[in-house]
């Protein structure tokens, strides 16, 4: 990657997020940090004389995307179960997932990062649970594929120890035993993890789901994450489905469930929580607790609509995900700004959320869901230069007068530069790390591989 840490943007229009906007401003970085942010040309003292210096005339710059809820490995499963309910689609989807290794996982992290880079994500949390026995280093194989592309990974690494035997979802063969689901998140964390300020690589505790993991590994879990201080996360309340079977197992919601097992928090985040009472975004509210809003996949998938007005206005902090590439497909995750908003609005009408409570979501909104808001998320002073710049003036965004508006009800606009830390990942709209090329190579690739075994 080049190693260029300085860097000018001027005459773009600039959507801070943490209130601020310059209709023609100027950014500077330094040492991969913000320096500088406000209106006009860029003053000339504050410049480094070593900067990469950009043109942003006719483009909209933003945060860098943050991505709260992804399971990457599923690029090699695209377009399959197309007619399914939720655990439909899981049935037969982990009839093929089950053959993963370490290669595959390789291949996908490649391929769908390089997608989300393209869509100008920079931080991208991937809840990744299958982890078959004697199949390579899965988690190595992704952090090593994250820094390739120079995304920032924030890997969840996910769990399941109840398969068919023991009334869960998943067949046996794709599950762990309880003690090695613990050991081996407990060796993702001593091996990957950075909690430093800027880091590439974090690492969550994921168990998937309340359907396929145990009682024992929900808590004991979240013990080892508060003992490693790093963050928890899992699936929770995404279909009636789930509802329904929580309640005839434990007598209780999926949120009630989960506060009993001591899996509400300000270091806690669920991906989906679609089917929530007025009481369950109250707890989730007081408590802290973070939401994954997918509404690409939730609509493919028939789960329903997140409640996403109400958690708002609780103060829950809520961001943004593509989930996996199966449920999604080639979802970018920009466009889920848009889905957001449509989702929203069919639910509650044009003033559930605006075009800036959206790209407020896929930025600040989730950097805080991350645990990250106070690196990551807006373009601040003091804060990592991870922006994207969009071209807002091509045919059609050029009759639209507000920038941001341009981004989140249209289309998703091109995306012409992304830096991560102030370096390039896309420049001139095509990736500087890998190449677009290469990146789809390696998804064809996992794809046959993948189902290659599944028909052996």
């Amino acid at each position: 990657m080049t190693d260029h840490r300085s860097l000018v943007i001027e005459g773009a229009h600039i959507a801070t997020v943490d209130g601020a906007e310059h209709p023609d401003g100027h950014i500077i970085a330094r040492d991969g940090l913000i320096t500088a942010v406000g209106d006009g040309p860029a003053p000339a003292h504050l410049v480094p004389d070593d900067a990469t210096r950009v043109d942003g005339r006719g483009h909209l710059a933003t945060p860098g995307l943050v991505n709260t809820h992804n399971h990457l490995y599923q690029w090699a499963t695209q377009g399959l179960f197309t007619d399914g309910t939720l655990f439909e689609w899981l049935v037969g989807s982990y009839e093929i997932w089950h053959r993963l290794d370490a290669r595959v996982v390789a291949d996908t992290t490649t391929a769908g990062l390089a997608h989300l880079a393209l869509s100008g994500c920079t931080t991208a949390s991937d809840h990744h649970y299958i982890h078959p026995s004697g199949r390579g280093d899965i988690v190595d194989a992704q952090v090593r594929a994250a820094l390739d592309v120079g995304v920032r990974l924030d890997l969840a690494r996910g769990s399941m120890d109840r398969g068919h035997s023991q009334g869960g979802l998943p067949p046996d063969s794709v599950v762990e035993t309880l003690d090695d689901a613990l050991q081996g998140t407990a060796d993702a964390i001593d091996t990957h993890h950075d909690p430093s300020p800027g880091s590439m690589t974090r690492i969550a505790v994921a168990p998937c789901s309340p359907f396929s993991v145990s009682r024992d590994l929900m808590v004991q879990a979240a013990h080892l994450a508060r003992d490693k201080g790093v963050r928890l996360h899992t699936h929770l309340a995404e279909t009636l489905d789930e509802e329904e079977q929580c309640r005839a197992e434990f007598g209780c919601t999926p949120v009630e469930y989960a506060e009993k097992l001591g899996w509400l928090g300000p270091d806690v985040w669920f991906a989906h929580a679609v089917h929530l009472s007025d009481d369950a975004i109250a707890r989730i509210a007081a408590t802290g607790t973070g939401v994954a809003h997918c509404p690409t996949s939730n609509a493919r998938l028939g789960a329903g609509i997140c409640r996403t007005t109400e958690l708002l206005a609780a103060g829950v902090p809520v961001g943004l995900g593509v989930d996996g590439p199966a449920s999604s497909e080639l979802t970018p995750l920009a466009g889920e700004m848009h889905q957001a908003l449509l989702m929203a609005r069919a639910r509650k009408g044009p003033q559930a959320l605006s075009a800036r409570q959206a790209l407020h979501m896929a930025t600040l909104g989730g950097a805080r869901v991350l645990g990250r808001d106070a690196e990551l998320g807006s373009l601040t002073v003091g804060k990592l230069a991870d922006i994207a710049l969009w071209r807002v003036d091509g045919f059609g965004y050029d009759v639209i007068e507000d920038p941001v508006v341009a981004a989140v009800f249209g289309p998703t606009p091109p995306l012409t530069h992304l830096w991560v830390g102030a370096r390039p990942v896309v420049s001139g709209g095509e990736l500087t790390t890998v190449t677009r090329e290469a990146a789809a190579a390696r998804g064809r690739n996992a794809h046959a591989r993948l189902t290659q075994e599944a028909n052996r």
